[in-house]
């Protein structure tokens, strides 16, 4: 395989840039292909338009309205679903199976941010290739049937470097982010224009066949400005109370069920629904549960929501210097329901996408409803919405009636399973979940009860699926423990190296001088000591401090090259005892950025480096204050200048063989070659040998890395997915570094002969990297004999009500794509006990179980298995069974036959 090209944007310096003619920004929505009973007469998908998109109308050029229930898409209303998927945060390699996922998964829509500082990353030139490609990113949500919600902003936040602003911005005189300020609007119109223009060059509108059907702006004096480019598709504003009549308001929240717009014209719409959170250094990592995932989606769609998007359904990896601040991890896992590296996270890919087929079965009764839905108070903290085409009496059975009717009964107790009676009979509801029944009668799918696989990674990176760090996973390893045991180093010299350097007198602003191409900065100075201070300090036995009232992010003091000491924090004081010798000491601060700050007011007043003053404390005569003094300033490092981390750049450094000191100086480069793994299967690097610095696989910068340990308490042993849910509620990782794993796409990799360079600030053992695929390695389910039928038996009548075909439950098991199931670890069907990798048999047993799934099994992808007495037999009556199996996933070649015994 080769490796592919480098992406320009955010390396440093800057490689020079295509200037474009147009450019593109909107916010876009996707819709699955409808059944072919839906589409007729409303949409319809066309073959033009191709893979890649090269040209062509990819639907029926089809109307985007909306009214007080819904969006509307060629003249019907629709109850969507959309996946959040930021195109930068994969390859382009990697989108076609992502957005196939997302649509598998049940979403109509795909979502996405644009970001204008990968766009423009220098005023006026324009970049649009590679990760950027965002035409070619819509054409293939198209060629997927698929709908598009482009969020414009400009401004994203989205835990993305300056929330999506370029730096350059901040420069213009007079500007104001995110105001009503002349300046600014000026350039933003510029830009949203630009990418409006390149939308409709391309024909992406829904009006011109296209998949584009939301656009999203913010605040309300840019509306007029959206409202006059004429896109032919509605525009949205999240979270804006004053949005006006023509531009919907929406919700972005954990839980939006109870939102409502600021007019009864307008469609209730949820743009962001955090089904997990995002991760900083030094912190545990969140994780929220695939139930109450399902039951907020499923209340805001019971109390009259109509289009709900996952933020995130992938959320990917921060490659480059693109993670936001301050302090956001390099992954951008999420916890989402695909997981960084493009790997389906069970249960909570397979639970929602039985969510999705429940609610999509109520479909014609949610659209039917012009006012508002029948309530029903079942209890104290228990009730039914009930959607249908006419009046339901509630009380009795609705079987023979012949009209559309859906229901959704929720329990909001957090502690208690509860019986209710509604249609002429029982129905029992778990803590803190909702039953959808589609025809009023049967339950189709509850948000607590999971009918899905749970699946175990080879490799638990990101933000995992939540388990207690008291059972650490064994990791499988491919090609043996570590890495490489050859590694070069070459020094990176501290302070003034040459290029670029100057002297200024006073403390400058770390942005207003790097200008953000790179993550350092060093100010220099010479210090001349005195003998009388010298003895006064051995007299007293004290040393002298460096004190800065306020540092950003990290800062490190070197005296005389070495390093005295570091601080981290966000506007925080520094306190540094220092080690100086009599006569002139070169005295070096080093600022470190960590993501530029995503999110709050006056971002471009908030900077970075230092700020108040700079002083040395503690000498015989008192204090000397450096903050006016005369510095030296150097951007960036001179191993970054030269690009030694390129294959090409590699006689650009003096690399020498690494010896045991090396790994203990601070700012030090390594490499070392190394052959990818066989197979597909996404790649892994394990830095958690290392210190703090950033990592580049054949001139590729997969990001920063940074091995410190978040702290010991905060991560319980269990997580209840009962209760309202906030990002500190489920969280894993505890005692451990907040990331040690690290995505390297396998389109960046040759089959041998990659070259990784590190650039180590701390110290570092590279000799303890490893590296490894990540896959789905163990699956697990476990299925009751009461369990529902499987959402497959249901079927729409002429009339479009929903009707089940009564059919016994099913246990479905699947592997990744390209592998099988291998081995099975263990089967009963009876009273098992225990969960994933903790099952064991309970006094009722079918004997035959383990040769009937491996039978069934072994040697596919995937396999169902009917939970019932007529496959397994009657090991004992009167008593309610289970099916629990567990199984080993393999490569192809890897596959084996041999199997435990029980």
């Amino acid at each position: 395989m080769a490796a592919a090209s480098l992406p320009p944007p955010s390396r440093w310096p800057p490689p020079p840039l295509r200037l474009l003619p147009l450019v593109l920004l909107g916010c876009l929505a996707a819709s699955a292909p409808l059944r072919a009973a839906e589409a007729a007469g409303v949409l319809r998908q066309v073959v033009a338009g191709g893979g890649d998109g090269d040209g062509g109308a990819f639907f029926e050029p089809f109307n985007v309205t909306y009214d007080h229930r819904a969006v509307i898409l060629g003249g019907k209303r629709r109850m969507l679903v959309s996946a959040g998927l930021h195109y930068p945060r994969a390859t382009p390699e990697m989108w076609p199976s992502l957005i196939a996922k997302c649509k598998e998964g049940g979403a109509d829509v795909i979502e996405t941010y644009i970001f204008w500082n990968g766009h423009e990353p220098a005023k006026g030139q324009y970049y649009f290739e590679g990760r950027f490609d965002i035409v070619k990113f819509a054409k293939l949500v198209a060629a997927e049937g698929l709908f598009l919600f482009l969020r414009i902003g400009p401004y994203a936040c989205a835990e993305w470097n300056f929330g999506g602003f370029p730096v350059w911005l901040r420069d213009i005189p007079g500007i104001e982010f995110r105001t009503d300020n002349e300046p600014y609007k000026a350039e933003m119109q510029s830009f949203v224009t630009k990418i409006v223009n390149i939308m409709k060059e391309e024909k992406l509108y829904s009006w011109q066949g296209g998949p584009i059907i939301l656009q999203q702006r913010y605040m309300l004096w840019a509306a007029q400005m959206a409202l006059a480019l004429d896109t032919g598709v509605p525009w949205v504003m999240c979270r804006q109370t004053d949005a006006p009549e023509q531009i919907l308001d929406t919700c972005n929240a954990f839980y939006c069920d109870g939102f409502k717009p600021n007019s009864y014209n307008k469609p209730t719409i949820w743009t962001e629904d955090w089904d997990g959170w995002y991760a900083d250094w030094g912190e545990p990592l969140p994780h929220r549960p695939a139930q109450d995932s399902a039951f907020a989606v499923a209340r805001f769609y019971q109390r009259g929501g109509s289009l709900q998007n996952y933020y995130m359904y992938f959320g990917g990896t921060n490659f480059e210097r693109t993670a936001g601040g301050p302090r956001q991890i390099t992954s951008y896992d999420y916890d989402a329901p695909i997981d960084e590296y493009g790997i389906l996270r069970q249960p909570k890919w397979g639970h929602l996408k039985d969510l999705h087929a429940a609610i999509k079965l109520c479909e014609p009764a949610l659209i039917a409803v012009d006012g508002s839905p029948q309530y029903v108070k079942l209890g104290p903290m228990q009730e039914a919405h009930v959607y249908s085409s006419g009046k339901i009496h509630t009380n009795g059975s609705i079987s023979e009636n012949g009209q559309i009717c859906s229901a959704f009964l929720a329990n909001i107790d957090e502690h208690k399973y509860v019986s209710v009676w509604i249609f002429g009979k029982s129905y029992s509801l778990p803590p803190w979940s909702v039953s959808i029944l589609p025809d009023c009668e049967n339950v189709a799918f509850n948000t607590a009860r999971v009918g899905t696989q749970t699946s175990v990674f080879t490799v638990e990176s990101g933000s995992p699926s939540y388990s207690s760090r008291h059972k650490p996973r064994t990791l499988s390893l491919i090609g043996g423990p570590y890495l490489s045991s050859t590694w070069w180093t070459s020094k990176e010299p501290i302070g003034k190296w040459g290029e670029g350097s100057f002297a200024a007198q006073g403390i400058l602003e770390h942005l207003n001088v790097t200008k953000d191409i790179s993550d350092y900065l060093s100010y220099t100075m010479s210090v001349n000591i005195s003998d009388e201070d010298v003895t006064y300090w051995n007299s007293k036995g004290v040393l002298p401090s460096l004190t800065i009232d306020q540092i950003r992010d990290v800062a490190r003091v070197f005296v005389n090259g070495k390093l005295a000491g570091s601080k981290v924090g966000h506007w925080v004081s520094l306190n540094q005892p220092v080690q100086l010798v009599q006569g002139p000491n070169e005295l070096t601060l080093f600022s470190e950025i960590v993501g530029l700050q995503n999110y709050g007011a006056f971002l471009e007043k908030d900077g970075a480096g230092f700020r108040g003053q700079v002083k040395l404390t503690g000498l015989s005569n008192g204090d000397i204050d450096f903050t006016n003094s005369l510095w030296t300033y150097q951007i960036g490092l001179k191993g970054e200048f030269s690009r030694i981390y390129s294959p090409e750049n590699q006689g650009y450094a003096k690399w020498s063989s690494m010896q045991n000191d090396d790994t203990q100086t601070p700012f030090t480069w390594f490499k070392t070659m190394f052959d990818a793994p066989e197979g597909n299967d996404p790649v892994a690097i394990g830095l958690g040998s290392m210190g703090k610095g950033q990592a580049w696989v054949n001139g590729h910068l997969i990001g920063r890395y940074w091995s410190i340990v978040a702290p010991e308490s905060g991560c319980p042993s269990s997580c209840n997915y009962a209760g309202t849910y906030g990002d500190s509620k489920c969280r894993s990782n505890c005692g451990m570094a907040t990331q040690s794993w690290y995505h390297i796409p396998r389109e960046w990799l040759q089959e041998s002969g990659n070259l990784l360079v590190l650039l180590e600030e701390t110290g570092g053992d590279p000799s303890q990297i490893s590296l490894q695929v990540h896959y789905t390695k163990t699956i697990c389910s476990k299925i009751s004999e009461t369990y529902y039928p499987p959402l497959s038996s249901w079927s729409r009548a002429s009339n479009s009500r929903a009707t089940l075909n009564t059919v016994a439950p099913e246990l479905h098991l699947q592997c990744d794509e390209g592998h099988v199931i291998s081995k099975i670890i263990f089967a009963s069907y009876g009273t098992p006990s225990g969960g994933c990798q903790n099952f064991s048999v309970g006094n009722c047993h079918a004997s035959t179980t383990l040769d009937l799934v491996t039978e069934a099994c072994v040697g596919n992808n995937k396999c169902s298995i009917s939970v019932t007495n007529d496959v397994f037999g009657d090991p004992c009556r009167k008593v309610v069974k289970d099916l629990a199996v567990e199984a080993e996933c393999s490569p192809p070649l890897a596959t084996e036959e041999p199997r435990d015994d029980m």
